[in-house]
């Protein structure tokens, strides 16, 4: 079983994606077996104390709970492997992936699905090289700066950013590395933090395609509204749109595949008195109040997951759902979304 998290910050640092110790228990988690279930009489059986741990077994399970590969995931992860073969005779110019759409669509999920599913097969290909680094994950700061974005990578990496590190020294160090452990996908996240109207975001901007010239790896990148922003204007942003291939994430319809959505995500739930199918013929209510966003779908059903723990009732329905507060701009573009 897996644990609840703790309170230790060193564990806390270990679980960040902008780590290569929480990249790495990313993609042990995605490989673990799905938590077993106990049935009603075998939870009563036990004895309080392994019934607490029981439990919080699985408020860590619904805490993270399974991702979905719904249509975005799979054109991304696709595309992104296609992008890496073609790039493996590059010598320059590699073309890279960018996935925009607006916040709380699914942009990170697809991102680091890419990553993982490159991951997992270049274990296979590959196995026990622990010293290999496939994947790189960062994002980008606010106002980034190059030796901002030369820090990130130096941080994933574990090497040192000391005050007196300046932006030679940690471009190389990390190009070198990278270049040793056969680094073959980076994923830059929260691309829009990088506006080339600033002199620091063009410069940036430059940072990564440096970056992308002295290593030989397939970049992808995800953030709002790229395509509308300023990171595809002017001189710098045309040789972007040159080499990048766009991935849209959006607020799914209320179709087929947002039915197969609700039922996937009730289908790993781990409650004692849920009645499969309650969620399903609940999805269009659900569809109304997240407005279709992946994001808000899965905070509301987790969040209903946790109460139903916590409050002993174990199940999920309409009322469970109404008690998960959604986020702001799910309530400013829906006011009755609370009710």
């Amino acid at each position: 079983m897996t644990t609840l998290p703790t309170d230790d910050p060193d564990d806390d640092f270990g679980r960040q994606l902008t780590t290569l110790p929480g990249w790495r228990e990313f993609v042990s988690v995605s490989l673990s077996e799905p938590m077993a279930a106990l049935t009603k009489a075998e939870y009563d059986a036990l004895e309080a104390e392994s019934q607490d741990a029981y439990d919080d077994d699985r408020l860590d399970h619904h805490a993270r709970l399974q991702v979905v590969a719904t249509s975005t995931v799979r054109s991304t992860v696709t595309c992104g492997r296609r992008l890496i073969i073609l790039n493996r005779g590059a010598i320059s110019a590699r073309r890279g992936l960018i996935v925009s759409g607006p916040a709380n669509t699914g942009k990170t999920i697809a991102l680091t699905q890419l990553g993982l599913a490159h991951e997992l097969q270049d274990r296979r290909r590959h196995p026990g090289q622990d010293e290999r680094i496939p994947v790189i994950y960062i994002t980008v700061p606010p106002a980034a700066t190059p030796r901002m974005i030369a820090a990130e990578f130096a941080r994933f990496l574990g090497l040192p950013v000391l005050r007196s590190s300046n932006i030679t020294d940690l471009t190389e160090a990390v190009v070198g590395v990278c270049t040793k452990a056969r680094t073959g996908v980076i994923l830059v996240d929260e691309i829009h933090n990088i506006s080339l109207m600033t002199r620091h975001g063009a410069e940036a901007s430059d940072t990564l395609k440096y970056f992308s010239e002295r290593i030989p790896a397939t970049f992808a990148y995800a953030g709002i509204d790229v395509e509308s922003g300023s990171l595809l204007s002017g001189t710098r942003g045309d040789q972007i749109a040159a080499r990048f291939t766009p991935m849209a994430t959006h607020p799914f319809p209320y179709n087929t595949e947002w039915k197969a959505l609700v039922a996937q995500m009730e289908a790993n739930l781990v409650l004692h008195e849920h009645k499969r199918g309650t969620l399903t013929r609940l999805d269009r209510f659900i569809h109304t109040r997240t407005g279709g966003m992946i994001g808000t779908l899965s905070h509301q059903i987790r969040g209903a997951a946790v109460d139903a723990i916590l409050g002993r009732t174990e199940k999920i329905n309409k009322a469970g759902l109404l008690a998960v507060d959604l986020d702001i701009a799910s309530r400013r573009k829906r006011p009755d979304a609370g009710r």
